[in-house]
């Protein structure tokens, strides 16, 4: 029913029902002991992870993980709320397995987002990812502003970079504006951890795009290693248009799902061969299966997220993505899931 609506309405439709269904959703089942990953610094029941971009402001993080996520990553939040671009800007591809999206980081703001974190009744894993605002005089600032807000409500904090759809905001992935913006948030991490110990440690998280060339890669890792930062997230949607059989192919905006599924884990790799081991690297991009989860994890990935293919197979993909994945272990000789890792 919901796949008969616009896009954007069935989102909308979609988070309403999670939030008046989830004090009625049971609590899931316990998760296989080999499905168990520890990166940056958390115990991860399983590595499946719900990507931002579904809950932007933070709405219904406990119903989702109530479905068997691993983790929960909301946002992105910017400072200030904001609309977004004008609409439509959400496009379904069903006969590519993807979606368009421009949406331009339309959310509430962070005072809407930190006062549905507080009111959280659940205690599963849970990151909050920011940005900055299209119209921002400081974009940086921003970054700095929604970190103090946030994240002492969530887990982990990711920085996103990459989102094609606020103008300029990929530029600050290059080597000068990314040390100054990474160096900006690990200082105001060390300034809230001089009254909180949890503050000190909280994990910061880099989001990229899959649209780099090598030597981009080449300067954003060494950024990463020299910044201290715990992990890296590969990646956002692509600008990128391979063949594509939808009339929605030539709209603007990001790429998402099938289609994405190919260059992210490319990229994935790429920087695993760069950091070796030096942050926790987390992989987006076009999961629909345990065999797709997989492909990440043995490219380097120690956690991996998805969004886009719930909308085609609903929320009992992640039941199946974790039963895959004990397959793919059985079948490969691998006592867990962590030993699998970066295991091409």
């Amino acid at each position: 029913m919901l796949r008969q609506l616009p896009a954007e309405t069935a989102h909308r439709a979609t988070l309403t029902l999670a939030r008046l269904a989830a004090p009625l959703l049971p609590a899931p089942a316990p998760d296989d002991p080999r499905l168990a990953m520890r990166a940056f610094g958390l115990d991860f029941p399983n590595p499946v992870g719900l990507a931002a971009g579904f809950d932007k402001n933070a709405e219904v993080p406990d119903a989702m993980a109530k479905f068997g996520f691993g983790f929960v990553e909301c946002g992105t939040v910017t400072p200030r709320s904001q609309a977004g671009n004008p609409r439509p800007r959400l496009f379904r591809l069903s006969e590519d397995g993807a979606v368009i999206n421009r949406m331009g980081f339309n959310n509430a703001g962070s005072a809407m987002a930190a006062h549905n974190l507080r009111a959280r009744r659940g205690n599963g894993i849970v990151g909050i990812n920011i940005g900055a605002n299209k119209d921002s005089a400081d974009r940086i600032g921003d970054y700095v502003r929604c970190f103090f807000e946030l994240a002492a409500l969530a887990d982990y904090v990711t920085v996103n970079v990459s989102s094609p759809n606020t103008p300029g905001l990929r530029g600050l992935q290059n080597r000068d504006e990314l040390t100054r913006l990474l160096g900006a948030v690990t200082d105001a991490r060390a300034a809230a951890g001089t009254s909180s110990s949890e503050m000190a440690h909280k994990p910061i998280l880099l989001k990229i795009a899959p649209d780099l060339d090598l030597h981009a890669l080449d300067e954003i890792a060494d950024v990463v290693r020299a910044s201290h930062i715990e992990g890296l997230i590969v990646s956002n949607t692509t600008i990128a248009r391979p063949p594509l059989k939808s009339r929605h192919a030539g709209e603007a905006g990001g790429l998402s799902g099938k289609p994405l599924l190919e260059p992210s884990t490319r990229v994935l790799g790429e920087m695993h061969r760069r950091l070796g081991g030096a942050v926790s690297l987390v992989g987006v991009g076009g999961i629909a299966s345990g065999a797709d989860a997989y492909a990440k994890i043995r490219a380097g990935a120690s956690l991996v997220q998805l969004y886009t293919a719930l909308a085609y197979r609903g929320p009992g993909l992640v039941a199946r993505i974790k039963r895959d994945l004990l397959a793919c272990l059985a079948r490969d000789g691998f006592a867990k899931l962590g030993d699998a890792v970066g295991k091409t």
